[in-house]
């Protein structure tokens, strides 16, 4: 099938932002005389937003009294380096030209606020490429609620059937194949050790972005 639009998550699916949460987490840990933590520590959380990365970090529940505190901090911080070190993963950049070049929009549907979405694409000189983009303050309910690529799919003027939505995380193939997309879901993002995009209900499954790209190329052609 041949799709008028791919759709991508954002954090996990075509942008890794785990280094700049990781600087963060490890600036907040030395400001309050804390020892610093191993990295990979905050990047198996980094699908559970600012919350779980405190929690990871300081070692706390979300019931500490300085829990709030803490989490506005670390949302303060991130809205100032928020593309400091993230970076597109290896292979998308030509991924989404490809796409382009194929005449097929592309998007990104994202529980990130826009407020955080909105300047990562510009200083990766993604914005005016970018067909669309959805985030929490645009609808009622964010994924797995339908809703977000609903709303993208009106915004393209197409039919949600035609479009491919890829991402790292069950929320996003929930949502996708709610709305009635085709779905495919990458492993190379910020998969939970214990958990298996495979059990998530995906028409597809990639592992890196090679074979995203392999399984792009065959949407592109409608082969």
């Amino acid at each position: 099938m041949k799709f008028e639009a791919i759709l991508f998550d954002m954090d996990g699916t075509v942008l890794d932002s785990a280094p700049d949460f990781i600087a963060i987490s490890q600036q907040m840990l030395n400001k309050h005389g804390l020892a610093a933590v191993d990295d990979e520590k905050i990047r198996q959380v980094v699908s559970g937003g600012a919350k779980a990365m405190v929690v990871a970090a300081f070692d706390i529940t979300e019931d500490d009294p300085q829990f709030e505190s803490l989490r506005l901090e670390f949302l303060d911080l991130y809205l100032h380096s928020c593309a400091v070190h993230s970076h597109l993963y290896k292979g998308i950049d030509k991924l989404l030209t490809d796409i382009e070049k194929a005449g097929i929009k592309w998007g990104i549907v994202t529980n990130k606020p826009i407020r955080f979405a909105e300047p990562i694409l510009e200083r990766l000189g993604l914005t005016k490429r970018c067909a669309v983009l959805v985030c929490p303050e645009h609808v009622d309910c964010c994924k797995p609620s339908p809703e977000p690529l609903l709303l993208a799919a009106e915004q393209l003027a197409i039919d949600p059937r035609t479009i491919l939505y890829v991402g790292d995380d069950k929320r996003d193939i929930d949502s996708g194949n709610a709305a009635g997309c085709k779905t495919l879901a990458v492993c190379y993002g910020y998969v939970h050790p214990q958990d298996n995009p495979h059990n998530w209900g995906a028409g597809a499954v990639v592992n890196t972005v090679a074979e995203l790209q392999q399984v792009i190329d065959r949407a592109i052609c409608g082969c």
